[in-house]
């Protein structure tokens, strides 16, 4: 069986994501099809989508100016899987506490860009996941910050803070999964990790 993944295109880890994607196909004997986004008329004809990291207040922008944006809502409103990371989970959150980003409200949590600080304060860290058998290494580069959540269920915290969240059908992370072989984050967005 072969599923349709989109990933939008406007910025971010593109092929990395589109690699980790097929990966975790690939574990489950099925095949992806990537297809990037740039422009509206792609979403509809996807299975899932990936939204990646970036700068949050262009990804919004793009998104709305383009046309993607309500074929996003559409397809969380459908049910369909998707993966945000970084920047992408903050467009996808009720409340960016940034009146620059449009968020498009799919992920009931409030969101701080660049809480974990600048591109020098970036680390990694070990994660316990919610649905993941061992810890998942994590990557955080100008990562956000979960302020709180409202009906979004926490899936992994550090520090005592949430740092991936799943509200429905979305799975929204602080950090960028694509920057490492472990394909599990987008295996159990999309496909509910085994």
């Amino acid at each position: 069986m072969t599923v349709t993944a989109g990933v939008v295109a406007v910025q971010g880890d593109v092929s990395e994501h589109a690699v980790a994607i097929e990966r975790a196909a690939a574990s489950h004997g099925e095949e992806a099809e990537v297809r990037e986004i740039r422009q509206s008329g792609i979403v509809p004809e996807c299975d899932l989508l990936l939204l990646p990291g970036g700068e949050s207040t262009t990804i919004s922008r793009l998104l709305r100016r383009e046309g993607i944006a309500p074929e996003i809502q559409a397809h969380v409103e459908a049910g369909k899987p998707v993966l945000a990371t970084c920047a992408g989970l903050i467009v996808l959150s009720v409340d960016a506490n940034d009146d620059r980003v449009e968020t498009l409200d799919l992920v009931d949590a409030t969101v701080e860009r660049n809480a974990f600080g600048r591109q020098k304060d970036s680390f990694e860290a070990p994660l316990s996941v919610a649905g993941l058998d061992d810890p998942f290494h994590a990557v955080f580069i100008r990562a956000p910050l979960i302020e709180s959540v409202g009906e979004a269920a926490v899936l992994a915290e550090w520090d005592g803070r949430p740092v991936a969240v799943r509200d429905g059908p979305v799975v929204g992370t602080s950090f960028h999964p694509e920057l490492t072989d472990d394909a599990r984050l987008h295996d159990l967005a999309f496909f509910g990790a085994d």
